[in-house]
Order: structure tokens, then sequence, then C-alpha cells
């Protein structure tokens, strides 16, 4: 075995064969990472048509549906959102939820569980509460839907329910209250007048982490009465 150390000069000046030539050597630096954010990064997803893993759901809404026909379905389709007409290229499997925050910018529709169970993301769809998580896009198309953003009535003044809650110091962490605030106006508009316990039920989809539920329940009985006396 040689003695020879193939990093070390030979005394006679030669270079042995087996020695390692740098002088030619590349060095690549690597360019700067593009700055990602998890909204770019879930639009850039939904815009290559990759499904999301969790979301997209089957199961029914809280109000049925027509079903989607069998026929492949239009991707560039006309919504009407809080008494305007959107329209935006939807992929077939995409959720309500995905179309509103992220194609449509209307970010109050809040994503929870993601697979509804929470009731963060909840909307109004032709006078019935819906999990926007759990419902395809391709359904509402000749639906009217309703946000927290299309509550606000045309001067700036908040809705009657928006107000009781703040009132009644309903919101807390504030992540369910886009949700409540759905859910409550709904329930009103179906039945101006509940009672403690029907507005209890009505309420039970909407889960709120702080668990300032007799919070809720104060407003909308509160907004109720106001309405009441109005």
């Amino acid at each position: 075995m040689s003695d020879i150390d193939p990093f070390e000069p030979v005394q006679d000046g030669s270079t042995p064969s087996h020695a390692v030539d740098y002088s030619d050597t590349v060095v690549i630096v690597p360019k700067a990472k593009p700055e990602w954010s998890r909204r770019n990064f879930i639009k850039g997803v939904i815009a290559s048509g990759v499904t999301v893993s969790g979301a997209v759901y089957f199961g029914p809404a809280l109000a049925p549906l027509e079903p989607l026909s069998a026929q492949s379905v239009t991707r560039l389709i006309t919504l009407n959102v809080n008494g305007q007409t959107r329209r935006v290229d939807v992929l077939p499997g995409e959720t309500l939820a995905m179309t509103l925050r992220y194609k449509l910018g209307l970010t109050g529709t809040k994503l929870g569980c993601d697979r509804g169970e929470c009731g963060a993301c909840t909307v109004i769809i032709s006078g019935a509460t819906h999990y926007s998580c759990s419902t395809l896009t391709q359904r509402v198309r000749d639906h009217k839907i309703t946000t927290i953003e299309g509550l606000e009535s045309p001067d700036g003044d908040l809705h009657p329910v928006q107000q009781a809650f703040i009132d009644e110091l309903g919101p807390q962490c504030g992540f369910c209250t886009p949700g409540q605030v759905m859910s409550a106006v709904a329930l009103l508009e179906a039945n101006p007048n509940p009672t403690r316990i029907e507005a209890r039920a009505a309420m039970s989809g909407n889960l709120c982490r702080c668990g300032a539920y007799d919070h809720y329940l104060n407003g909308v009985m509160r907004a109720a009465q106001e309405s009441q006396d109005g």
C-alpha cells in the first residue's frame, strides 16, 4: 500500500493521478427564497388545481342544495354574493370557503376546523345557514350568498346583531364571531321573537373556544328585543 498522501505535494514535483484538481470548480449560490405566507400558498394550490387535503367534503350541509350534475362543470361561473354579481374561476371540487376567502377576498368567513363542525365559516345561502367549508361552490351558482361583509348597511352602520353582540361583550378571541353572527341573523330573519331555548338551539352549530355562549345568547335576545321595540 502506498505511503503517499494524495493531498500532499510529491517530492519530484509531479501530481498523483488520483489527486483532485479544484481549479475549475464552480460554486453555485442558491437564490434567495421567495417570501411565502399561508394565504399565498393556498392561493397557489387552488390556482394549480391541486386538491388540498381536507378541503373538500361531500357531506350534507345544514340545508339541502341541488346535487351537481354528472356532466362536466363549467369553471368560470357567476355567483351572487352580498347582492353583487361576481365572476370567478372555480374548480369542480372547490369549497365555498376557499372561493370566498382566497378568490373573492371575503376573509370575514373564517376557516376553523375545515370539516363542518365548528361553524366559524357559516354563511347564509338563500335564507339558510351553511358551513361554507363543506359546501361546493359549484352547487350555489343559482343561490343568494350572504357573508359577514354583506350585513353592514349602505351608510356603514353595523347590523343590529353585530351591535348587540358588542354591547353584550360576546366576542372574546373573536374567531368564531362571524359564524355566530350569521347564525343569529338567519334565526331572527326566520323567527324575529325567539325564546332563549329556541335561540340556543339555533346557535348550537357554532362552537366557541372561549366559552362565551351566554354572552352570544344575550346578544341574540337583545337584538330580538330591540327589533321588537324599534
